[in-house]
């Protein structure tokens, strides 16, 4: 099964097997595969040193050139406000026990937008740690304040939120909930088991309805001998993202999400499942937006978000996005709620303030009215007439399927 060879950030088994051994190595499980041998003597203990070296040595030969026209790029990352490509290059260790390689990410156009992320962990291609520009400082960035603000009626959030006269910290509440720890530890252990009582079919069920649509854009890119590609955006701890990963049916897996705390929450369960460890399938975790997805345009075969959708602010620009990065004929299939099953909590924000509809940005969720007003979204996004199916299930899931 070919992989993409040129990409450092993902893959780099072809620069480093002929250094250790024939099995592919990738940026995402390099630290896992890569553990020290048991030292049976002094001879291997030099061994197994040199082979660090040999690695370190090529994989900084492969990466590191001086010359501003010759660097490894994923074939799918890109910087996500400039839609660039990205230069990659490696620092820090490179083998052991518990580290993983360290990832510098540069814009292609600009020098001083500038990512990081390991491959024990996540890529970081949310914010930049140098782009020259003073932003807004996100309340995720501050769970313990996420977690207070998730908790007070609108008016007070939107007073914390805006507490300073530059407005530089910014509280978006149904993005920010998600990035407490306290939510992303919940999250498999009987939160989105909840998701029932709306209609959801169970993750293995939903798991099954996603495949099934993928099915033909997959086929048609094996069929050809392409690799094929599937995101779980919106991956949450990673529970449709392992499914993915274990099916054997992808190629290549790219699990994003907003939230630091629920990224780690994934890395910890997919190192803990042997199925993962065992697979062929290449697996990345990427922190962004979905409003500004740092992908390639008509890249992504099959685009996956699961109970998702009714949590991104942005929602006009993220379906624009998710179209955007589509190959023709790939398909999004996603799950959400309508807007009658958060009612109740809608009602209480409108008390909360003062009998008035709260400021859009500050609603815990989007909330979805109607079939035919999902539908108008979509159409707005790019996605035709016929090829958008919105289905309710039960009281109120609703499932989605487009093809662009």
């Amino acid at each position: 099964m070919k992989l993409y060879a040129a990409a450092a950030l993902v893959l780099l088994s072809h620069v480093a097997e002929s250094f250790v051994s024939p099995t592919t190595v990738s940026v995402s499980t390099l630290s896992s595969t890569a553990e020290p041998l048991v030292e049976v003597n002094n001879d291997a203990d030099e061994q197994k040193k040199q082979k660090r070296k040999q690695l370190k040595q090529a994989l900084l030969g492969k990466i590191g050139s001086s010359s501003s026209n010759n660097f490894i790029s994923d074939p799918l990352l890109v910087d996500p406000m400039t839609k660039e490509p990205l230069s990659l290059s490696l620092k820090g260790p490179i083998l052991g026990s518990n580290a993983g390689v360290r990832l510098t990410l540069k814009s292609a156009s600009d020098s001083e937008r500038v990512f990081e992320g390991r491959s024990d962990a996540y890529i970081n291609l949310l914010e930049p740690i140098s782009d020259g520009k003073d932003e807004k400082t996100s309340v995720s960035t501050s769970p313990i304040l996420a977690s207070l603000l998730t908790l007070t009626p609108p008016p007070v959030r939107s007073l914390v939120a805006n507490i300073s006269s530059n407005s530089d910290l910014e509280y978006i509440p149904m993005r920010d909930l998600f990035t407490d720890p306290s939510v992303s530890f919940a999250y498999e252990r009987g939160w989105r088991q909840g998701f029932a009582a709306a209609g959801f079919p169970g993750a293995d069920k939903e798991f099954d309805l996603a495949k099934e649509y993928f099915a033909p854009v997959i086929d048609k890119k094996r069929s050809s001998g392409e690799d094929n590609v599937v995101v779980d955006m919106s991956c949450a701890t990673g529970l449709f993202t392992r499914r993915f990963t274990t099916s054997g049916e992808y190629d290549r897996v790219i699990a994003c999400d907003y939230s630091d705390s629920m990224l780690t929450e994934a890395r910890r369960r997919i190192r803990a499942d042997s199925d993962i460890a065992s697979s062929n399938t290449q697996l990345d975790l990427v922190r962004c937006d979905v409003a500004k997805i740092p992908f390639k345009s008509d890249s992504i075969d099959a685009f996956h978000a699961g109970a998702a959708m009714h949590c991104w602010p942005e929602i006009e620009e993220s379906l624009k996005e998710i179209h955007r990065v589509l190959v023709p004929g790939g398909r999004y299939f996603a799950s959400t709620f309508l807007g009658t099953y958060f009612q109740n909590v809608a009602n209480l924000e409108k008390t909360s303030n003062g009998g008035s509809d709260v400021e859009p940005s500050m609603q815990a969720f989007q909330y979805f009215p109607t079939v035919e007003g999902l539908r108008d979204l979509l159409l707005n996004a790019g996605f035709d007439d016929d090829k958008v199916d919105v289905e309710v299930i039960g009281a109120a899931c609703v499932i989605i399927r487009c093809e662009k």
